[in-house]
């Protein structure tokens, strides 16, 4: 059974920083794309950032420059260091994980969700 755990959210300041992370069980962790999503109430979910098995990465543009995401085959786990938070950073973060085996097959696994909220 696929189940991933986040963990580290939490209040922050204005410009402070949060370390998120995501542990991972029950697949076969290096084969997957993780990613990070976050929603915010009355919002549609959002990509943060992806990183592949092999450590390419791809940002949203609220995000770039601010935030990294890293990943650790070996421990299974994700992670997402968040610098210079905003405001409107404030969400619920989510971890994902995704493989497409075949043009029919997808799989897609999400995290409970986290709470990060940045005070102004």
């Amino acid at each position: 059974q696929v189940q991933l755990v986040e963990s580290g959210g939490g209040l922050v300041q204005f410009g402070g920083s949060l370390r998120l992370s995501c542990a991972g069980s029950g697949y076969i962790f290096s084969a997957y794309v993780m990613g990070w999503y976050r929603q915010a109430p009355g919002k549609q979910r959002e990509l943060v950032a992806s990183i592949t098995g092999n450590g390419n990465t791809n940002y949203g543009d609220s995000v770039k420059g601010r935030f990294t995401i890293s990943r650790d085959n070996a421990e299974a786990a994700m992670y997402l260091q968040m610098n210079s938070l905003k405001p409107e950073d404030t969400a619920v973060y989510y971890c994902n994980a995704k493989r497409q085996r075949s043009f029919s097959t997808i799989e897609n696994y999400w995290g409970q969700g986290t709470q990060v909220t940045v005070s102004s």
